[in-house]
């Protein structure tokens, strides 16, 4: 089974030929160079194909793309707000390494034990959420500077040090 990965959603549309602005969390400028379909999560869990004719940059964290199919504002309007995804292979080589978003999939480790990988990262201005599977409940782990021991990008693991009790709350 193909595996996703979030890169961002569809914030807005742009003109009348049906373009939309991505913003995206890439963690570095980039014009999708190469990228020929990203998926477009249209009803929950329900993810499309949608073919790339154009990208320009507009700036560090967002794009205008020309969907092929999507020719009028209209029909650009009803992707507004949905969340774009790329396969897991497109993702590792569109995301800047040193970007949160990178963390995705990495496995959160308190204290010498696995507590799950990470499903989703959520960017706070202090601090930075990492949303787990924790013992069949969805539980969210903050990754903080007093907390983080160390990312291990080749073993692909987030070593932190949890206040005692964190985890009871969920």
């Amino acid at each position: 089974m193909t595996e996703y990965c979030t890169i961002g959603k569809i914030a807005a549309t742009f003109g009348v030929k049906g373009q939309v602005v991505l913003q995206h969390s890439l963690g570095k400028k980039t014009s999708l160079k190469g990228l020929d379909v990203l998926f477009i999560e249209t009803r929950t869990d329900e993810m499309l194909p949608f073919f790339i004719e154009s990208v320009t940059i507009k700036n560090e964290q967002e794009l205008y793309i020309k969907l092929e199919g999507i020719n009028t504002r209209e029909e650009a309007q009803k992707l507004a707000q949905k969340q774009v995804w790329l396969t897991e292979d497109k993702f590792h080589k569109y995301a800047s390494k040193s970007a949160p978003i990178s963390l995705l999939g990495f496995e959160i480790i308190d204290q010498g034990k696995s507590l799950g990988p990470v499903l989703e990262v959520i960017e706070q201005p202090h601090q930075l959420l990492c949303r787990i599977d924790w013992q069949g409940r969805e539980a969210l782990i903050p990754v903080h500077e007093n907390f983080l021991v160390k990312i291990d990008a080749r073993k692909k693991q987030v070593v932190l040090d949890l206040p005692d009790g964190l985890l009871d709350v969920f």
